[in-house]
């Protein structure tokens, strides 16, 4: 069985606390590209997850989303924004 591979997009600070903006984490859904995206980049990275919108393909959707190769997780922490 071959598990999926989707594309993970990286914003703001979990951009930061992974070192990159893009990686190809494998997982069948978003709950599962995340802990391995979290296993991968550490406990910084698995810190700012539950401040941050999960997003498929530009949608948001249930964790356990099934996913395809075509498919592009993303990961958005709230922006702060000033005056």
């Amino acid at each position: 069985y071959a598990h999926s591979v989707p594309v993970l997009r990286l914003f703001a600070q979990a951009r930061v606390a992974a070192g990159t903006g893009r990686a190809v984490i494998a997982g069948d859904t978003p709950v599962a590209v995340l802990e391995a995206a979290s296993a991968e980049f550490g406990p910084s990275f698995a810190a700012t997850l539950p401040y941050c919108t999960i997003w498929v393909n530009g949608e948001s959707v249930a964790e356990d989303f099934p996913l395809t190769d075509d498919d592009e997780v993303a990961v958005c922490p709230p922006v702060s924004g000033g005056n």
